[in-house]
């Protein structure tokens, strides 16, 4: 896949702002993304770098307001250094990231991992204001109508989870003090590893926000107990994390499940509009699904998985807000 050939003048002014010349050594493509822009791997002067291109634009996909996010996080060491990046071409270039498994090239114990993250999400909560977007709780109206727009699943299947989450939507706000540099979208595609530490990369999703969002997204993807959790929100609050501090943290973790629910069946949805899977939220759990994804036994790229990995983060929403500690949290934030 060659650089798109109108956006070459593009590349070519992004190139001599940030090399003095339009000359590649060579350009080839990087695959794996899933936000659809077109991204490479060039060489300038013997030196890796990545290119991206932007191919389309919304009120969420602003380069605007992302690339300033990718650029604060890079000034704070947490992104890779951006050589340039240009909002209205829509065209970036950073420092190349070799890459290595963090779930299974680590080089310390899942503790390490665990409290070099929490330490990480907290340098970039510390970081300079993000410009603002949205309030998370609309935003997830906004996920929520997009997918009951696209009729995928019948209304009954959800109709439980979905009533559930409109009493948290009902009083759950967002504290000013809670309001940080977020990333919003730490899964692990977009988590690197390079052999000797963690970097975060595709800002698209970033935005001032409420905390507990990057904090529940780590804890559902990398913690696998309540004592991995505990150590986590200790790091990050440099003690253990108070009664409120708590609530939220258990609320938002189930808004995170729905969130990632509600974003895959919408993309899986709009590739077969019309189509309706049957059998409710049935079918393999998120812990399946994640133990199939690290043995290889599990493909997510393609309508099926896809179909059951969002149903499973739906199932596992819904499971999360029948619990007694969900309850609780909940109670709490009303007080």
């Amino acid at each position: 896949m060659s650089i798109p050939h109108a956006k070459q003048p593009a590349v070519d002014r992004a190139l001599m702002a940030a090399f003095g010349t339009t000359e590649m050594d060579s350009v080839a493509p990087v695959r794996g993304g899933l936000s659809g822009a077109l991204t490479y791997r060039i060489r300038v002067g013997g030196i890796a770098y990545l290119l991206r291109l932007e191919t389309q634009r919304d009120d969420v996909k602003d380069p605007h307001r992302w690339y300033r996010c990718m650029t604060i996080a890079a000034q704070a060491c947490l992104a890779p250094r951006v050589r340039y990046a240009d909002a209205t071409d829509g065209v970036a270039i950073m420092e190349f990231i070799p890459e290595q498994s963090w779930a299974l090239d680590y080089a310390g114990t899942r503790e390490d991992l665990i409290v070099e993250a929490a330490q990480a999400i907290r340098a970039l909560h510390q970081a300079p204001a993000f410009p603002p977007l949205v309030d998370y709780m609309e935003g997830m109206d906004a996920v929520l109508e997009g997918f009951q727009a696209t009729g995928l699943l019948a209304p009954e299947a959800t109709s439980d989870l979905l009533d559930r989450y409109r009493r948290v939507r009902a009083i759950y706000r967002t504290e000013p003090t809670d309001l940080v540099s977020s990333h919003n979208d730490l899964n692990p595609r977009n988590i690197l590893y390079d052999g000797r530490r963690l970097w975060f990369i595709d800002w698209e999703s970033a935005f001032l926000a409420d905390r507990h969002v990057d904090l529940a997204t780590l804890a559902n993807f990398i913690t696998h107990s309540q004592a991995e959790e505990d150590l986590l929100l200790r790091t990050y609050f440099g003690q253990a994390p108070d009664a409120r501090q708590r609530a939220r943290q258990v609320v938002m973790r189930q808004v995170n499940h729905l969130f990632y629910g509600l974003i895959m069946l919408t993309a899986v949805a709009r590739q077969r509009p019309g189509e309706r899977v049957a059998g409710g939220l049935d079918g393999p759990s998120l812990a399946e699904i994640h133990q199939g994804l690290g043995a290889g036994t599990f493909v997510l790229d393609g309508w099926d998985g896809q179909v059951a990995y969002g149903k499973a983060r739906l199932a596992e929403a819904l499971a999360g807000m029948k619990t007694q500690a969900f309850a609780q949290a909940v109670s709490s934030l009303t007080a």
